[in-house]
Parts: C-alpha cells; sequence; structure tokens
C-alpha cells in the first residue's frame, strides 16, 4: 500500500462528490479501483488545503485583506494596553508584521528580548487566548513543540506555528485573522528551547520526521481527514525536497497520496499537479495515471483524461473504475460534440 507523508489548497469544484471515497478511505487509498472524481496550499508542490466557513480559511483565500486587518489592528490598538485615560502611543509601522502568506497580521504588543526565534523542536511555553475551541491550542498556558505534535494539524495550528516563529523570547502579540473577526486573538511566547533550521538536520533526521509525518497522514486520511492527511504529505514532501536529488523513493508515493486527498478536497488542478511529478519519476504509476485522468476530466480536458484512462487499461483492461471512467468523459465528450454541433447550425443554418 501506498502509504504517506508541501497546500497546499485552494480552487472549488463543480463535478460530483466521491462518494466511494467518502465510504471506504483505506480501500480507496490502497487501490485506483476505488478513487471518483470530487469537487474540491506554502508552490505546487506544497498545498495548504482550505476549509470554510471559517474565519482563518477566509482569510487565506484573500490575502490582499492584509492592509485592511492592519488598519483594524492599528484602531483597536488603543484597547489593547493602558487605562482610558493615556492616550495611546501611534503604532509605528515596526510594531505590525505581515504574514508573507497574507493569513494574519500581527501586532506587537510587548517586545520581546534578543534575536532567537522558535525552531523545529523547539518546545515553548505560551499562554494563549480567545483563539476557537478546536483550534489546537488550550486556553491560558500549554507548552507546545515546534513542528511535531498533532496541534499542528489543523489550519489554526499552522498559523500559531507561523506566528511563534517570528517571535522572540516574551513577546505578546495580537493576531488579526479576518477583518469581520470580533476581536484579535492574544499570545505569548513566555520561553522556548534552542532547536534547529531544517537546513541543520542531517538527511536521515530528516527522513525519519518524513515518515513519522506519512504515517500520521495516513491515519488521518483512513479517518476520513483528507486535509488533515494533506497536510502531513505536504510537510513530508517539505523535508524530502531539500535532500540531494534525486532523493528518496518516498517522495513518489507522497505526491500520489497527496493527489488523492486533493482530488477528495475538489481541487483537480492540485491534484494533476501532484500526479505530474509522481510520473516524471515513473510514467507508468498507475495510481497517478488514473488520478490524473480523473481530475483533467474534472478540468474539462477531455482528450488529456481519455488518454490517461486509456493507459490505465492498456496496463489493467480489468480495472474497473478506469472503465467507468473513461466511460463518463465519453460520454461526456459527445454531449460537448452535440452542443457544438448545434451551435454550428444556429450559426450557419
Amino acid at each position: 500500500m501506498e502509504t504517506p507523508p508541501v497546500n497546499p489548497m485552494g480552487e472549488k469544484d463543480t463535478s460530483q462528490p466521491q462518494q466511494q471515497w467518502e465510504k471506504n478511505p483505506q480501500e480507496n487509498l490502497d487501490s485506483t479501483a476505488q478513487i471518483r472524481q470530487q469537487p474540491q496550499d506554502p508552490p505546487t508542490d506544497i498545498l495548504e488545503l482550505r476549509v470554510s466557513p471559517n474565519p482563518v480559511s477566509q482569510i487565506l483565500e484573500k490575502p490582499q485583506g492584509t492592509e485592511k486587518l492592519a488598519s483594524g489592528l492599528q484602531g483597536d490598538s488603543a484597547k489593547s494596553h493602558g487605562s482610558t485615560s493615556e492616550m495611546p502611543e501611534p503604532l509605528q509601522t515596526s510594531d505590525l508584521w505581515y504574514c508573507p502568506d497574507g493569513s494574519f497580521v500581527k501586532k506587537i504588543i510587548i517586545r520581546g528580548h534578543g534575536l532567537d526565534k522558535p525552531k523545529l523542536g523547539s518546545c515553548c511555553r505560551v499562554l494563549a487566548f480567545g483563539f476557537p475551541f478546536g483550534s489546537g491550542l488550550p486556553e491560558g498556558w500549554t507548552e507546545i513543540t515546534m513542528g511535531l505534535g498533532p496541534w499542528r494539524e489543523g489550519t489554526w495550528g499552522e498559523l500559531i506555528e507561523k506566528c511563534l516563529e517570528s517571535m522572540c523570547q516574551g513577546e505578546e502579540a495580537e493576531l488579526q485573522l479576518s477583518e469581520h473577526s470580533e476581536s484579535p486573538f492574544r499570545l505569548t511566547l513566555a520561553s522556548f528551547t534552542q532547536g534547529r533550521d531544517s537546513w541543520e538536520l542531517e538527511a536521515g533526521e530528516k527522513e525519519a520526521l518524513a515518515r513519522e509525518e506519512r504515517a500520521r497522514g495516513t491515519e488521518l486520511f483512513r479517518a476520513g481527514n483528507p486535509e488533515g492527511a494533506a497536510r502531513c504529505y505536504g510537510r513530508a514532501l517539505r523535508l524530502l525536497l531539500t535532500l540531494p536529488p534525486p532523493g528518496p523513493p518516498e517522495r513518489t508515493v507522497l505526491h500520489a497520496n497527496l493527489a488523492a486527498c486533493q482530488l477528495l478536497l475538489g481541487q483537480p488542478q492540485l491534484a494533476a499537479q501532484s500526479c505530474d511529478r509522481v510520473l516524471e519519476r515513473e510514467p507508468d504509476h498507475l495510481k497517478a495515471l488514473y488520478r490524473r485522468g480523473v481530475a483533467q476530466a474534472a478540468l474539462g480536458n477531455l482528450e488529456k483524461a481519455t488518454a490517461d484512462l486509456r493507459k490505465v487499461l492498456a496496463v489493467d483492461p480489468k480495472n474497473r473504475a478506469a472503465q467507468e471512467e473513461l466511460g463518463k468523459v465519453i460520454i461526456q465528450g459527445k454531449k460537448q460534440d452535440a452542443g457544438l454541433a448545434q451551435g454550428l447550425r444556429k450559426m450557419f443554418g
């Protein structure tokens, strides 16, 4: 079985839901016979998946809104500190930090000291207020380890980790995630242990971490959580992509399983790109061919979809899933041809 450990995320699709996937995610991951097209990242190798409605997801989809978020933070600065009788100091540009992916704006309330920031493996003692239930970060004091633990699996976990990576010891900050948020979220980094950048890790350490992410991704996929699984696979790929070429063979497995998640999440464009990565290394990879065929059909690229599905059937003529998908593509092509012919008759008739 191709087990998994790169964003993944973005587009939505209008193709029909993949019911067979939802009924038996384990069987679907192991066999190309179970994948169905369904509408659904961080680089094409790295996905950031989104789920709505959720203030995090909304701001991820609209990074251009960070300027408005910043103005909102400036307006709230007087509320954060000081008594009502004191005149608030003007908020300096240096007090704001814009996450590069546009997911949030951080306003520094109390500056930390030193230049070091948490890295992979750093154990951080943090104080959190205002984060919603299910964010992975409990209210009050807690300790979390950068790069490790289930707290990172959700969208909130990713945002919290990105924020902590920008903080110094003793820093207190507010995070504004959406212009519609009632109030910003408060995060204090009291202390942290020394960590390492990914480039400081030995090849064996990166591969071990990637295996952990892959295994966790498989668990989440089996549990019916393709979004969380895709995040795990993406993180594993980011670790392995830093290794010298050609890289370990696990990259092929990760890209193939990532494509399966992207199909379930309605991201056919990203799924096709993930399959491309697999087929660059293994041109006859049947699962990647099948999944790319499903993705191309969802995108309306019927000729490309037909070509991929026929390749699958050339090697495995009894592949029922490929037969069914090819039949759908042929019917869809005939409908398109009929519509085109009718339009031409009206134009020249």
